[in-house]
Order: C-alpha cells, then structure tokens, then sequence
C-alpha cells in the first residue's frame, strides 16, 4: 500500500518464500522491484541473492519465529514449526551456476569540448555532485525508465515515485529539461542528433535493467557519431572495489576512505 517495507521485514519476507514456501527467488525479486520504492539493484536483486545464500555465498538467512514476533512487537507471532529452522543456500540451484567477482566498470569521462545533450535518470539525483555547468549543453531531459524492472506491470505508486524524483532533480538543475519516457534504445541516438549533441552525459548506471538498455543503445549512439559518458564519483570508485560480500570488508576501509576524501 505504502510501497515503503523496513529491511527486517524484507529479509522475512525473503527468507520464508525461498526456504519455507520453496518458490523461486527471482519472482519474488520481480514482486518486489514491481512494488518498492527503492526496487532497484543493489537494495532489491542482491539483498534477494544474499538471503538465498548466493551474495554473500554459503550463508543463508533464515527468519526466527521469535526474531519476527520481537521486532515486530508481537504483532506477528508465528509459531517455530511454521518456519523453516535450517537451510542450505541455492548455489547448486542457479542454471548458470555463481558469476564470477568483477571489477567495477570504468565509466567514458565527458568530454568538455562536446555539445552534450544530459540525461537523467533515477540512477542517481544527486546532480549537484558532477560539474554540468562545465558542459556545452545543447539538451537535457529526464528519463523514466521505471517500467524496464519487469515484465510485469509495475505499481503506480512507483511510477508516481520516479515522477516526483525526476521532476526534483531537474528544478534544481536549473536548465531546460524536457520529460522522456523509456521507449526503443534507437531513440536516445535520434534524441541526441535532433539537439545537435554529439556526446550523451549521465550520471553513472552501474547494473541493472536500465543498463542492460545502455548497453542495447551503445551500437545505434556509436554508428550516429554520440559518444556516450558517465560520471562517477571519486569515493564511488574507492569504495565499490572492496564491496564484493557483506558490509564489515566496508566497514574496516571507512577510516581509511575518510582520511583519503578529507585530505
């Protein structure tokens, strides 16, 4: 109703279809992308996969009856025997067996000299973070790409979400920003040379459904003469290279990257 659910519920939530109601995790993943707020990658999908035990691998989470009636105040009581009490994660169960840790993907930086049409999207908001002032801009819109999480139609309160979001970023902007939909990845080529832009400029998207559409674009950009660029932020590229299972190998560098983004 709210599209807003704490994070221990999500983990119940989770742990119960995997491991008690034994149904596949990736709809429960769509389930919830469709319905949150927040259903993107790194909050949705990889939470999903480290309950399952494919995250961070060989540890499973499984729901207590008597974690969930403590932290909810006794407002869900289920009984131990409802709930599965032990379980194995789901390595042996991926078709295409466990991906492989990659580094992050090195982003195009922006070229100063371009016309550049800016692009943004619900990736990242946070436009006062990255010198668009600094760029020859011929064009700039807002992107909503809300319906590429799934197949499934997804939730209005979502779709409102990502509205709002944009709306907000593009006032604080302070250009002239026009309101694209998610459509065919030809026509970010076509968006771009109707401008007279010969690079696109995003702040970076780092995996997921809008990326995979990136990506089916890159071809059509490349053959119009777009260079396609992605800003990523310093403490991005510092941080991401030591998240590759749970949050303590984080926690132990955070003095670390203080002192480097301080300095």
């Amino acid at each position: 109703e709210t599209g807003y659910l704490h994070n221990h519920a999500r983990m119940w939530f989770a742990s119960i279809w995997i491991f008690t109601l034994k149904l596949p995790w990736r709809l429960g993943a769509d389930f919830f992308l469709r319905n949150l707020l927040d259903g993107d990658p790194a909050s949705n999908t990889l939470s999903w996969r480290w309950v399952a035990g494919l995250h961070t691998r060989g540890k499973p989470y499984v729901a207590q009856a008597s974690n969930i009636a403590r932290f909810t105040e006794e407002r869900c009581m289920p009984r131990a025997q409802e709930l599965t009490q032990s379980a194995s994660g789901l390595e042996a169960l991926e078709p295409d067996g466990l991906p492989e840790c990659k580094a992050p993907r090195v982003p195009n930086a922006p070229q100063l000299h371009l016309p550049t049409a800016l692009l943004l999207t619900e990736e990242d908001c946070r436009i006062e973070d990255f010198p668009f002032q600094d760029l020859i801009c011929t064009a700039a819109a807002t992107l909503a790409a809300s319906p590429l999480r799934s197949p499934r139609e997804v939730a209005q309160l979502v779709v409102r979400f990502e509205a709002g979001a944009l709306a907000d970023v593009a006032q604080r902007s302070g250009l002239a920003v026009s309101a694209m939909q998610i459509g065919a990845p030809s026509d970010l080529a076509r968006w771009a040379l109707q401008s007279g832009a010969q690079q696109i400029v995003t702040p970076y998207v780092p995996v997921g459904p809008l990326r995979d559409w990136l990506a089916r674009a890159q071809p059509e950009l490349e053959a119009a003469g777009i260079y396609l660029a992605e800003w990523r932020r310093d403490w991005d590229a510092m941080i991401w290279p030591h998240a590759t299972a749970g949050f303590f190998k984080v926690k132990k560098q955070i003095p670390k990257f203080l002192r480097t983004i301080c300095a």
